[in-house]
């Protein structure tokens, strides 16, 4: 590569009598040439040793120009090498952003010297990537038209700040400032659509081996390489629902000849569904129906109905701000709650319940017809005993999902009774003192919803006098009126707060007595603001 042949200006090399002046000068030259030269190396070795394996002979190497960028083997056949091109693409896009992520900090501060290097290093990694990705691929015209101006946009960045480094012109400097930060705000657009372009084409290229083979390997490899593109976000993933993946999967669901491929092409729709693309992608395709048929299938293995309930909680989740593609889901309810609590019952592991469980907990937020199924299908009595196996209930994040149903369900008059037959008062005082096993912010996170959720399915059930009666048997006020007093008990969240308070006075305004003067006074009579005020500035409770 001739770019990385760099020599020295002959004048630093000069042995012609000179200066002290002179000589100072030649040595900041050749020190500056140096600092150069050891970013503009690293980043071409980098490059030459990748492009060029040693000891490979003429035929292996052949077959390594189908990697972008090679990694030292040529085996591994084709999902291989688009695994390979995937991964190397978004680590070396990810080395580019960081260093234009570096230049702007460096823009901000000054410094000139640390300004150029970056540049020249940002610079190198481009072409790099754009050179080995164009030898690797055959190139869409549009992205050529990018990679052009980008590399062009790259080299005058490298050359305006350069110019900075030999003045102190303050004034100059500032315009050269405003003028670096345009240029550098145009490349990193440049490079993150030249980027969006390259992985759309990869991307593009594994959803036509799903479209195209019969060979359940290569397909399977193909949706494999999907999924992982999945985790690295929701831009990752619009791309792939744009670009069809979700057509494409649900094509394989639909095959008999290729049941094994269910569950894993499932993973990777509900994956993509993280946003608006992916499900507006699978309402086009009627794939709620596709769903309903995996589940409510017999013959279907407990993986795939687990991976179709996971979709399901995907599509329903409340975050989602369009609901346009509910419609088509409320005609396949009845018979998805039902498969659904089905699956709850007979999961074998953790993982397959908190799937089914938690689609259901999203189902019953948007629909009351869907409470109503699930007290004709006795899902009280299926939760509870759920609550008792560890195999099936073993985190806060599954009682968190449980807690979430009972007490959207609490709103139906009937619930009262099925909670008190089934022994629920109880379980919900268990989930009361819901704590977190590790340090984990989102187990912590979980046991207070728990706890918050406990609290509010307490209050509605209380407006029974017999459900009420139950609680204050079993010594709710005691607890309740702890975790409002103590701010460790409910891990000082604010929202255990007031959800006990309302639990609290629910069952005061039925039974009286049961409440202490002093706890009266504080926690019941005055305002619910006021109390709040009072409970979440103690420090430790004073009971």
């Amino acid at each position: 590569m001739a770019s990385g042949r760099l020599t020295p200006p002959s004048s630093s090399l000069s042995s012609s009598p000179m200066s002290v002046r002179a000589q100072a000068l030649q040595v900041d030259s050749v020190q500056r040439w140096m600092e150069d030269l050891r970013h503009m190396t690293e980043v071409e070795c980098m490059c030459v040793l990748q492009a060029k394996p040693l000891g490979v002979d003429e035929d292996a190497q052949a077959q390594q120009g189908e990697l972008i960028v090679t990694s030292g083997g040529g085996a591994g056949g084709g999902d291989h090498v688009a695994r390979n091109n995937l991964q190397t693409l978004l680590r070396r896009a990810l080395v580019v952003s960081t260093e234009l992520g570096k230049m702007f900090t460096r823009l901000e501060k000054r410094r000139w010297q640390r300004v150029h290097g970056t540049a020249v290093r940002a610079n190198c990694h481009v072409r790099s990537l754009v050179h080995e990705y164009s030898a690797a691929r055959s190139i869409p015209p549009e992205m050529q038209k990018y990679e052009k101006s980008l590399l062009e946009k790259c080299m005058e960045l490298t050359n305006i700040t350069e110019r900075c480094l030999h003045t102190d012109d303050e004034f100059f400097l500032k315009s050269m400032r405003e003028a670096i930060h345009e240029i550098l705000t145009d490349v990193s657009d440049s490079f993150s659509n030249m980027i969006d372009m390259a992985l759309a084409n990869e991307i593009r290229i594994l959803i036509k081996q799903i479209d195209s083979s019969d060979s359940v390997h290569t397909i399977g490899s193909a949706i494999n390489n999907l999924l992982s593109l999945t985790q690295d976000g929701p831009q990752l993933c619009s791309i792939i629902a744009k670009e069809g993946a979700v057509v494409a999967l649900f094509k394989i669901c639909r095959q008999d000849r290729f049941r094994d491929l269910y569950a894993h092409a499932l993973r990777t729709v509900a994956s993509i569904c993280c946003v608006e693309e992916g499900i507006n992608q699978l309402d086009k395709v009627d794939g709620i129906l596709c769903l309903a048929d995996i589940l409510t299938d017999d013959g279907s293995v407990e993986a795939a109905r687990a991976e179709a309930a996971a979709v399901v909680a995907q599509i329903t989740s409340p975050h989602h701000s369009s609901t346009q593609h509910l419609a088509s889901f409320l005609e396949s309810m009845q018979d998805i709650v039902t498969a659904l609590i089905k699956l709850c019952e007979s999961a074998s592991c953790g993982e397959v319940f908190l799937l089914a469980s938690a689609a259901l907990a999203n189902i019953t937020f948007f629909d009351s017809v869907a409470c109503e199924i699930l007290l004709q299908l006795n899902a009280i009595h299926i939760l509870l005993e759920a609550c008792k196996d560890r195999q099936r209930v073993d985190t806060p994040y599954s009682k968190d999902q449980v807690v979430t149903i009972l007490a959207n369900l609490s709103v139906l008059e009937p619930c009262a009774f099925e909670v008190l037959q089934e022994r629920g008062m109880e379980r919900l005082l268990v989930l009361l003192g819901e704590k977190p096993s590790s340090e984990s912010p989102s187990e912590g996170a979980a046991c207070e919803r728990v706890q918050q959720k406990a609290a509010v399915t307490l209050a509605r059930l209380s407006r029974d006098p017999d459900v009420a009666q139950a609680a204050i048997q079993l010594k709710a006020v005691p607890r309740l009126i702890q975790l409002c007093r103590s701010p460790a008990e409910r891990n000082n969240s604010d929202s255990v707060l007031v959800a006990c308070l309302a639990a609290l006075r629910r069952l005061a305004a039925g039974c009286p007595d049961s409440i202490e003067a002093n706890d009266h006074q504080q926690l019941i009579k005055p305002r619910l603001v006021d109390s709040f005020l009072l409970c979440s500035n103690m420090e430790e409770s004073f009971v």
